[in-house]
């Protein structure tokens, strides 16, 4: 699975005029899903999202994880993240999961998060949502896990 991860003072996400998630400081989290990804893979991918220090301590020193200063977490299914761009000008979903199963390990992906975090958002698969960050830094993150 995929994570692209910023830290944020705020972030929300819109669909169809609507507000459906929304965080101030903590981090807005793009998840992809690829083929053949297992709830093993988003789980090992949670658990190092969760511990990833990014957010400043007392020295300025980026020791602290989204857990340490118990900030917001706005999860967003984003299948773009896997896209094939080697050749060409259009790029390929092919490495991305099937719908179903994308939708299956992002809700499952949220559902633990819910489990193992205070402040968990989420946007909608499959919607066309309108998401608004303000990225603290900038500070930007890709996380890859393969837990196979």
């Amino acid at each position: 699975m995929i994570a692209l991860l910023q830290r944020v003072s705020s972030a929300s996400v819109v669909v169809d005029g609507a507000t459906i998630g929304a965080i101030d400081a903590g981090l807005l989290v793009l998840v992809c899903a690829e083929r053949n990804d297992t709830e093993k893979d988003a789980d090992a991918l949670l658990t190092k999202l969760l511990a990833y220090r990014v957010f400043g301590d007392d020295a300025g020193k980026m020791n602290r994880s989204v857990t340490d200063i118990a900030g917001g977490l706005l999860l967003v299914p984003q299948f773009t993240l896997a896209a094939d761009t080697k050749s060409g000008t259009r790029p390929s979903f092919t490495p991305a999961a099937a719908p179903a199963d994308g939708l299956g390990l992002f809700s499952y992906f949220v559902e633990q998060a819910r489990g193992k975090h205070a402040k968990v958002e989420a946007g909608q698969f499959g919607a066309d949502m309108k998401v608004s960050l303000t990225n603290d830094g900038p500070v930007t993150f890709w996380l890859q896990t393969n837990a196979k």
